[in-house]
């Protein structure tokens, strides 16, 4: 089976030998950076940007995606967060094929540094701002790349009768394939409508999860509208986000995160709503509506918290502070309940934020479910959210 599937299939063998040849080669090497141009050769079938995502997200957070035709070949621009996911994604997929024997996969450092993305649609997608419009068309970003971009549209070839292609080309058991129909990608693994705002959660510790653990958790990646605990399998849940990019954003920074001494898996569910129980059912206490809850981060059009999205981290942003309350009283709050504090300062031009460093990843995402709008008292709800700093 190609890398690319075997990267999907198991991402963690990958990445740590993959971090061994990096190792041996001293890291990365200097000038590049976290943006990959992929090209995607032979497309005898249809590549979506959902499908690039899904793929290269296993390497890490993938920020930003711009797909376009250039030279009749489809092409992709991809922002990681961190220069080393490019490189290990580059290591991995570079000349791997998605499907057997076609729509092979080029994979090269660009030489931008960042990517500007203007809408959020089938071509374009900046996973960090949900608040981008969908627009017809992403417009030029950058005079080195202007050419890609102009009037024309990626046109795919219509697959009537495709269905008997896939016995003829022997795709590889476990493989990407497509249902004939539609074209439509699926990965092993990864389920679901990449429209679909419903996430499926798996491994869960059922005798510490909750809905409002979740809720907490998943919202600092968009608006979630409904929990549902699975009643006969307490291990699984189902999470509506308000829109498919958070759900994607949900994915893309939770699935692989420990969660009360679990790996936590998420993908799109096949459900494209999560149903409420009726009065007096058994399930109630484990489904719950917050569609209309004051603790969503992303209500705001344009508010600041688009701009601060990050993968969960040991340290953690916390905002709200009252005047009153001292660096004794927050590293207590946090040692109270089993976090141990690190490192802490305010900051230097606002005391009503400060940094929380905690002795890990893990420590950090139940600390944040746990104090996230904590009342501290004077009427300041605390705000909790990951960090990118370190103190």
């Amino acid at each position: 089976a190609q890398a690319a599937l075997q990267a999907l299939n198991a991402p963690q063998s990958g990445r740590l030998s993959m971090t061994s040849a990096v190792a041996a080669e001293g890291g990365h090497r200097p000038g590049q950076g976290s943006v990959l141009r992929v090209i995607v050769e032979n497309l005898f079938y249809p590549v979506t940007l959902e499908a690039l995502y899904q793929i290269f997200s296993k390497f890490g957070s993938v920020l930003k995606i711009i797909t376009f035709t250039k030279n009749n070949q489809f092409q992709a621009l991809l922002q990681y967060a961190e220069p080393m996911n490019a490189y290990y994604a580059k290591m991995a997929l570079d000349g791997q094929s998605i499907y057997t024997a076609c729509c092979i996969l080029r994979v090269d450092f660009s030489k931008l540094t960042s990517l500007k993305v203007k809408y959020n649609n089938d071509k374009s997608r900046d996973f960090t701002r949900l608040d981008l419009p969908s627009g017809d068309s992403q417009l030029p970003l950058e005079p080195s790349v202007a050419p890609a971009f102009g009037t024309q549209n990626i046109i795919f070839p219509s697959y009537a009768g495709a269905a008997g292609f896939a016995p003829a080309m022997g795709f590889a058991q476990g493989a990407v394939t497509t249902s004939a129909p539609s074209g439509q990608m699926a990965i092993p693994g990864i389920t679901g409508v990449p429209e679909n705002s419903v996430l499926l959660v798996t491994n869960l510790n059922p005798e510490a999860i909750t809905p409002h653990g979740l809720f907490i958790l998943f919202g600092v990646y968009g608006d979630v509208h409904r929990v549902k605990i699975m009643f006969k399998k307490k291990e699984n849940a189902l999470v509506q986000m308000a829109d498919a990019t958070q759900a994607q954003l949900a994915i893309s920074n939770l699935n692989g995160q420990m969660l009360y001494g679990r790996v936590l898996r998420a993908t799109l569910s096949k459900h494209q709503t999560v149903q409420l129980p009726r009065e007096g059912q058994d399930n109630q206490a484990l489904t719950k509506d917050y569609s209309n809850s004051p603790l969503h981060r992303f209500k705001k059009p344009g508010s600041k918290n688009f701009q601060n999205i990050f993968p969960p981290s040991a340290t953690l942003h916390l905002s709200n502070i009252p005047p009153s309350a001292t660096v004794d009283d927050l590293k207590n709050l946090f040692t109270s309940t089993g976090s141990t504090v690190k490192a802490f300062r305010f900051f230097l031009k606002d005391c009503k934020m400060a940094l929380i460093q905690l002795g890990s990843v893990e420590e950090a995402v139940h600390a944040l479910i746990e104090l996230h709008d904590h009342d501290l008292g004077e009427n300041h709800h605390l705000r909790v959210s990951f960090s990118k700093s370190t103190i």
